[in-house]
């Protein structure tokens, strides 16, 4: 019995020849005359080796095909073909979804993006200050390549920010917190609903597309532009990340309250960059130099056992093993940088052995992937633990791991020689077994076996795609984890921008450099330095009995993120009959808004919340400042 395998193009046979070794002794070669094209037949074979051999090419994501009107034979498809028409697609679903002539934007205003056309199960029918932003660095980077056809898209997504930096909102007014706002409606009128906030991330990423477009109209004669229009909105985003790096605030999945790796090295580069652009327009930018070393100091803590926690000063009960982590390397990622680990630059070891953990935690859980054994690409999510929609892969989050190796590959090739130590050499194990630690020159067999193979090993995660994928080429949030259906929105910008940025890092499009050659020394002492706090003292009039105490909780960090078990105690020493106060002082973040709640303990350990709803409140302004809450118990 014989199968006949027929693979079109110079990566799939590299692939090809990578991944079944061990079938080498039963292979024969026909090649074509046409595209490069090869037609394997596999004799003599029994119906079970022939079985597991196509389940192998299966899972590769580099053989599609096998049809019942074939019998016996794979077609195996170069993925180069898909990421070419998939572009197309992808470019022109985010152009879709911007106001407010995007085909499927109708009504949003213009500059708009909506995150998805989808009103219901679920209702993405808003726009995200980080989507936007992450989508727009895409598009900013298309046009400094040269598709200037994009540019009035950018003025226009510029006009729309700094209105919505305007706006106050749930999360305070635009002076005094209100930039952490994750969400608006697309009308940029403010989403007033419950949500996770603040979320500290979207200011330092609007901040970076805004500074790559800053500094290409600098070196264009736009200047004008640049000072009086761009610059306005940049600096308000960095005056709020040098105010508020170090607090804690929901993820990009708008999940989990604590410190976020993701939002840590997004301040970092942008203060970087933002504090060159300042410089360069003439302009200040208060503390952004030494808040950009404390940043990258902090980033270091995330770094554990291995790999990235990604979210720390939390109890969320999740190993911490987070595709924004991945995520987060291919947003920093400088083509004038070295395989820094400070940076987690995508050729970093500690990049590369993040990127292992990762992958490798989504291999065992997601039915997509059986048989996807680690070094061989395969579909990935958010995180294992994900409860969303049952917890499935997302696109973007597959093609993230895509492109993170598309950049390091180009990092080696720049630098000229490749370094496997001891912290990546499991990653390097999983392509090549019988690799060993060493620095590898570029003119050496081993450099060039492992370009080759981490190439491979890139293209499948597109090829995993690729299988996934509706033949329109729609994009929607994830696929399922089983069958993998297209599920929850539908026509997701992030998707689409996700696919366009790993598709340009594969073609060797570049972003240009943000600093990181001179800014990846970190500080030999870490400290949470420059803050702005101010104290504020909360009152309650409360009667209590004998053993009973007050204390207070609430949505900050400094007041224990609503944990009964770990409340802040108030103190009596004011208590009198006629006016029962209970008090304590706290330093919280300046000029934030925050939510707040009493707890009496009695003296069996029940424990009694003050009444719905939850006190609102605002910290002083300015830093060092004071303040105080006069509240009564109800």
């Amino acid at each position: 019995m014989s199968i006949y395998i027929d693979i079109n193009g110079p990566r799939d046979l590299d692939g090809f020849h990578q991944n079944f070794e061990s079938h080498q002794g039963h292979l024969q070669s026909h090649p074509q005359s046409q595209d490069n094209s090869h037609i394997w037949s596999v004799p003599s074979l029994g119906a079970n080796m022939i079985k597991n051999l196509l389940a192998t090419l299966a899972v590769t994501g580099l053989c599609l095909d096998n049809t019942a009107a074939s019998p016996g034979r794979l077609r195996c498809r170069d993925v180069s073909d898909f990421v070419t028409k998939q572009s197309a697609v992808s470019i022109k679903g985010v152009l879709a979804n911007i106001g407010s002539d995007g085909s499927k934007a109708q009504g949003a205003a213009a500059g708009v993006v909506v995150a998805s056309p989808s009103r219901s199960d679920p209702d993405y029918w808003y726009t995200w200050t980080r989507d936007s932003a992450l989508t727009f660095k895409v598009l900013v980077e298309r046009f400094t390549a040269g598709d200037k056809t994009l540019q009035p898209k950018i003025q226009q997504y510029i006009a729309a920010q700094a209105k919505l930096q305007s706006i106050s909102n749930p999360s305070d007014g635009p002076d005094s917190g209100g930039l952490g706002e994750p969400k608006f409606n697309v009308d940029l009128s403010a989403f007033t609903g419950p949500w996770g906030r603040p979320q500290r991330d979207g200011p330092p990423l609007r901040a970076t597309a805004l500074t790559i477009y800053a500094n290409w109209l600098l070196a264009n004669g736009g200047q004008t532009e640049a000072t009086n229009t761009v610059w306005p909105v940049i600096s308000k985003d960095l005056d709020y990340a040098v105010q508020y790096w170090n607090r804690t605030g929901f993820d990009l999945w708008e999940e989990v309250n604590g410190s976020s790796f993701f939002t840590i090295a997004a301040t970092h580069r942008a203060l970087v960059e933002g504090a060159a652009l300042a410089k360069a327009l003439g302009k200040d930018c208060p503390n952004c130099v030494a808040t950009a070393s404390q940043a990258l100091c902090f980033a270091q803590t995330f770094w554990v056992d291995g790999y990235i926690d990604s979210n720390i000063n939390v109890n969320d009960g999740r190993t911490g093993k987070d595709v924004n982590s991945i995520i987060s390397s291919i947003h920093t990622f400088d083509p004038t940088a070295a395989c820094t680990d400070s940076t987690f630059q995508p050729c970093s070891a500690r990049a590369l052995a993040n990127h292992k953990a990762v992958v490798d935690s989504f291999r065992a859980i997601y039915g997509v992937n059986n048989g996807r054994t680690a070094g061989q690409a395969a579909a990935v999510g958010r995180y294992s633990e994900d409860v969303y929609y049952k917890g499935n892969p997302w696109y973007l989050a597959t093609l993230a791991a895509a492109e993170q190796l598309y950049a390091a590959a180009y990092q080696w090739n720049k630098l000229g020689s490749i370094t496997v130590n001891s912290v990546s050499l499991p990653f390097f194990k999983d392509l090549l077994p019988s690799i060993a630690t060493g620095i590898f020159a570029k003119d050496s067999d081993t450099f060039k076996s492992i370009i080759k193979a981490v190439t491979t090993y890139a293209d499948g995660f597109v090829a995993v795609v690729q299988q996934y994928t509706p033949s329109d080429g729609a994009l929607a949030e994830q696929f399922d984890r089983n069958s993998g259906s297209p599920l929850s929105a539908v026509h997701l910008t992030w998707s689409y921008a996700a696919f366009v940025s790993a598709a340009d890092r594969r073609a060797g499009i570049l972003p240009a450099s943000w600093g990181e050659p001179t800014s990846n020394t970190v500080p030999a002492v870490c400290s949470a330095a420059p803050s702005c706090d101010s104290t504020m003292t909360f009152n309650v009039k409360v009667a209590t009995q004998y053993g009973e105490n007050i204390f207070l909780t609430g949505s900050l960090s400094e007041l224990k993120n609503w944990s009964p078990s770990d409340a802040i105690p108030l103190s009596a020493n004011k208590y009198t009959p006629d006016s029962p106060v209970w008090s304590v002082d706290v330093k919280v973040p300046a000029a934030t808004k925050f939510e707040y709640k009493y707890i009496k303990k009695t003296g069996s350990g029940s424990i009694v919340w003050l009444g719905d709803p939850n006190i609102s409140g605002t910290s002083s302004t300015g830093c060092g400042s004071s303040g105080a809450f006069n509240d009564v118990w109800r």
